[in-house]
């Protein structure tokens, strides 16, 4: 099963041609450039204040700094994304910098941005350097390298281009934790609403199996015994009488009446979920879609209750979505446990172009994966497959 990344350092595990084959080495590299940008930018408004001298120079420096820190919070949050999947949250509000953004932005100016470009720097000049020897050579025939050499140094700068690639995506990986470690508020932090939002999802969903047993053994059965009643009234009536027309036709109307409430009561809570777990559940939805549907969901123990149920409603809405929008063949989900948690993925090998900002159904996922703690991706170019990927944290 092929997972998407999360994370720079999670593409690193990734097989080497498909990590060299995929965007996280480009992405890797356009974080790090970027964070280049708040260091000249720093240095460059920090000029005037040194020109000054004397003993303004410490608060013009201190005042430049001051004004710069929240841009720079906000800046480096926005890049994150580069890197990180998964996006990190705001500042507390207004312009006022917390600790985080200050010590953040005193590391980032003052030295990590030096970091970034020699890694960079290293990264493209080196390969550069030896893959071009044969093109500077001729222009500097003073040099002592023979044309076999330089060709051979050609060779040595394909071969570290790999290297290079591996080097800017640890590093980038590297930064990226160390930003989202100070300016993310930690799990000390955020523990109590964590457990609060647990509770709230837990009652939520002990409230959906109320009410799926009260419609399953309230309303369904007397529906049931309603369509029987009007069986057996219709044995006392003459075939084709007006009466027993109109008897057959009330009665139908019950059947349909309760099919929709049996395919509500699936909705609210499916039966299947609570009796045999996530993967049978998949595989009922699945067989119910109208596109080609396979499941690979393994699994060697049950979930919490709450994440299975956003598992389901994801699978649910996703594959409802490939079905009315995606123009797909086929579709596939699996799911795997993996880091403590679980990682869900529906893919279709439909026209693609899912875009979150034309509706709320994708919004509403978002909303449904967070309640538990978790996140969504949704991948989705024009003309190409679609994958929503959801990511579930389990404690049992």
């Amino acid at each position: 099963m092929i997972l998407v990344p999360r994370t720079a350092l999670d593409a690193l595990a990734a097989p080497p041609q498909r990590f060299l084959a995929s965007a996280w080495p480009w992405r890797s590299l356009a974080y790090l450039l970027a964070g280049v940008v708040p260091g000249l930018a720093f240095a460059t408004v920090l000029a005037p204040a040194r020109a000054v001298g004397g003993l303004l120079a410490v608060p013009l420096s201190l005042g430049v700094a001051a004004l710069l820190l929240t841009p720079l919070a906000r800046f480096e949050r926005w890049r994150l994304r580069l890197v990180d999947r998964q996006p990190a949250s705001g500042l507390p509000g207004g312009w006022w910098p917390g600790w985080r953004e200050a010590g953040h932005a005193l590391v980032a100016m003052v030295a990590l941005w030096w970091a970034d470009l020699l890694v960079v720097g290293a990264a493209i000049a080196g390969p550069a350097v030896l893959i071009l020897s044969p093109v500077v050579q001729p222009i500097h025939p003073e040099g002592e390298a023979t044309l076999g050499e330089t060709f051979v140094g050609s060779a040595v700068g394909l071969l570290l281009v790999p290297v290079a690639a591996y080097t800017v995506a640890a590093w980038a990986g590297a930064r990226a934790a160390m930003a989202r470690a100070m300016l993310v508020p930690q799990e000390a932090e955020t523990r109590e609403i964590a457990r609060s939002r647990a509770r709230l999802v837990d009652a939520f969903e002990a409230e959906r199996r109320r009410i799926e047993r009260d419609l399953h053994d309230g309303a369904q059965q007397r529906l049931v015994a309603l369509s029987m009643k009007l069986g057996l009234a219709g044995l006392d009536l003459p075939p084709g009488s007006p009466a027993a027309v109109r008897l057959d036709e009330a009665r139908e109307l019950a059947g349909q009446a309760l099919a929709e409430l049996r395919e509500l009561i699936r909705g609210v809570h499916p039966q299947v979920l609570a009796d045999r777990g996530l993967p049978a559940a998949l595989r009922d939805v699945a067989g119910r879609s109208p596109v080609p549907t396979s499941v690979d969901v393994e699994l060697d123990r049950r979930l919490p209750e709450r994440v299975e149920a956003a598992a389901y409603y994801v699978a649910c809405e996703a594959l409802a979505n490939v079905a009315k929008h995606s123009g797909a063949d086929s579709c596939a989900v699996r799911g795997r446990l993996r880091g403590g948690g679980l990682v869900l993925e529906i893919t279709d090998d439909g026209r693609g172009g899912a875009d979150p900002a034309r509706g709320t159904g994708l919004t509403g996922l978002a909303d449904r994966v967070s309640a538990v703690g978790g996140t969504l991706t949704v991948e989705s170019p024009h003309g190409g497959a679609t994958t929503v990927r959801a990511e579930f944290p389990c404690a049992w």
